[in-house]
């Protein structure tokens, strides 16, 4: 396994406006070095985090999934990032995408509905967990709320990293801060996550912070409250090193999820 180079993208997103969020991202892509192996976007980088469903619903695959394809081809990179989407059934879904070089597209529904905004009104529910193979590592989907559930994203031995995607609002930034490296260090894994800055359609204000954090709980990088690219290093031989001198996992307990069906 070798390292893995990633540019997390931070900005304010227009809200409700796809395609002007589509065009602005181009353009900071295009100023992306070569040799980046994964871009992170931030959640619902399309939209906003919005509730308006299905209005601002894309359907899937859609627009943004040919985009983020092209994108991928274009950077030679793994390209990622949520958008409101729309599934076969018609059901309202916040869908995390990695989207490859080759042409190759993983999704990851969030799973945890952020009940506070009333997300879980609006959208349906993920059940699965999802872990994308990529260069060599085993990278897990997670989305914003999602980071309050820990055994949820308990690493039970399926994956090197996470990557979260985020629309965390300002009021509780304190939170974001503290979650981040406590996930990173209880599972024993490399951490990028990525948030937004500025104000959305609805008034909620939001400040950043977007970092990458190693299995230590040690940052490497974050952004304050301003736009910007955030450029990290996922250290393969750091990670080995850390598992191998403190096997913590092994002492770990055995736990089923449930997808909480009836």
């Amino acid at each position: 396994m070798r390292d893995l180079k990633l540019a997390l993208v931070q900005r304010a997103t227009a809200w409700h406006d796809p395609a002007g969020n589509r065009e602005a991202l181009q353009a900071t892509l295009a100023t992306l070095p070569v040799g980046l192996d994964v871009v992170l976007l931030p959640e619902m980088f399309t939209t906003g985090f919005t509730m308006a469903m299905p209005e601002q619903g894309e359907l899937h695959p859609g627009p943004t999934v040919s985009w983020l394809t092209a994108q991928a081809r274009s950077l030679g990179a793994a390209v990622a990032g949520s958008v409101a989407v729309l599934d076969a059934g018609g059901a309202a879904r916040n869908r995390f995408y990695f989207a490859t070089p080759d042409g190759e597209v993983t999704f990851y529904d969030k799973r945890h509905l952020f009940r506070m905004a009333d997300e879980h009104h609006h959208y349906t529910a993920g059940t699965a967990r999802v872990v994308v193979p990529w260069r060599g590592w085993r990278l897990a989907l997670q989305v914003c709320y999602d980071l309050r559930f820990p055994v949820f994203m308990r690493q039970r031995g399926d994956y090197d990293a996470l990557l979260l995607v985020a629309n965390w609002p300002a009021p509780r930034h304190a939170q974001w801060r503290a979650l981040l490296p406590a996930r990173a260090i209880e599972n024993q894994c490399w951490l990028a996550a990525v948030n937004i800055v500025g104000e959305d359609g609805t008034g909620k204000t939001y400040r950043g912070g977007t970092t990458v954090i190693d299995c230590l709980g040690q940052r490497h990088g974050e952004l304050a409250e301003s736009p910007g690219v955030l450029f990290g290093t996922f250290s393969a031989s750091h990670l080995a090193a850390q598992r191998t001198a403190f096997p913590v996992s092994q002492d770990a307990d055995a736990f089923v999820l449930s997808d909480g069906a009836a």
